[in-house]
């Protein structure tokens, strides 16, 4: 399991890496560069599966979004 996300902001296309929470989804993040407070796309749990190169950790593990 990757533990370590990617986020690219949409707004002004910087991206950071970032590391995941295992057991909890983070449902704001905020880009370092332009501040934009990113939230998670409709249908997704949280900002990593939305804007993220690696999906949460418990969708990698199949358990499906956060809950």
């Amino acid at each position: 399991m990757k533990q370590d996300s990617r986020i690219t902001c949409p707004k002004c296309g910087e991206t950071s890496s970032e590391q995941m929470p295992t057991d909890a989804c983070q449902w704001f993040y905020e880009c370092p560069a332009c501040k934009a407070v990113l939230r998670p796309l409709p249908g997704d749990c949280c900002v990593f599966c939305s804007y993220g190169d690696t999906p949460c950790p418990p969708v990698q593990l199949g358990r499906g979004c956060c809950s």
